[in-house]
């Protein structure tokens, strides 16, 4: 038995029986990867211990190769909204762009399984009107997926421009400063933002000026997400949701409530419903 599994079951079996956090503010992680090193190092069942430790009430997840999500997703239906990513291996998050063997999965896969979205996927500027980004964002159209975009406003431009009507999740809020956001949310009112792996929304458990305006402006655009892009970062799934949890205290507790899990659920579970 590997390290982390055997570190991951110390944590879990040292743990009370009754987790506080899951009487505590639910969370809607939107941001979730369950890869092919995660599943080789993380017994699956201690996968679902941890979502549910945590009080998740649903995450979205994806992964290289998909195969890691289908096994997550039939082992805990009530949490699990599978996402469909374009990468089989770690190595293609740079490459797939230009990899027309990617559009021959995606095609297999969506014949096969139901999905909310397609994404995580990395994609920047020009990129994004390459033949196989457009190919992907046809099948996204053809099968109403969202699309869960790793990317810099331009390309979330371009996507757009490929697809007026298509719903983004703009994974980590683009990485761009809080006004920005707000300009770009204002502009397309189908694009949402998780604020996976961001750690500048809050300090001390206060929330920043400028992203509390966002907020306020945006009650039902933004999302948390801890992205495990590492077998690793699973151990931080409970830390991250209860850190999430105390810098939402400071927000008015309906606002709270839309970012902490209400917009997955309407957005993302509401998704996925209409697939099955």
């Amino acid at each position: 038995m590997r390290l982390l599994t055997v570190l991951l079951t110390m944590g879990l079996a040292l743990a009370p029986a009754a987790a506080p956090a899951a009487a505590e503010l639910p969370i809607f992680d939107a941001h979730v990867h369950f890869s092919h090193d995660a599943a080789d190092q993380i017994a699956l069942s201690d996968a679902v211990a941890i979502l549910r430790k945590a009080g998740l009430k649903g995450a979205l997840v994806s992964s290289s190769d998909d195969a890691g999500t289908q096994k997550l997703y039939e082992a805990a239906p009530d949490i699990v909204v599978p996402e469909l990513r374009p990468y089989r291996r770690r190595g293609e998050i740079g490459s797939w762009v230009r990899d027309a063997t990617v559009i021959d999965y995606l095609e297999a896969r969506l014949k096969r399984y139901q999905y909310a979205a397609i994404g995580e996927f990395h994609l920047y500027g020009a990129d994004a009107d390459l033949p196989v980004p457009r190919r992907m964002v046809e099948l996204a159209k053809q099968h109403d997926l969202m699309l869960h975009a790793h990317s810099d406003a331009d390309a979330v431009e371009r996507l757009f421009a490929q697809w007026p009507q298509a719903r983004i999740l703009w994974a980590h809020s683009g990485f761009d400063q809080p006004q920005k956001v707000r300009a770009m949310l204002r502009k397309h009112t189908n694009l949402w933002a998780d604020l996976a792996f961001r750690t500048d929304q809050a300090s001390g458990g206060k929330v920043d000026a400028e992203w509390r305006k966002a907020f306020e402006e945006f009650p039902d655009r933004f999302m948390v997400g801890t992205d495990t892009f590492t077998p690793e970062r699973w151990y931080f799934i409970g830390e991250h949701a209860d850190w999430s949890r105390e810098w939402l205290k400071d927000l008015p507790p309906a606002l709270a409530e839309r970012i902490a899990w209400k917009n997955g659920e309407d957005v993302i579970r509401a998704a996925f419903a209409r697939r099955r």
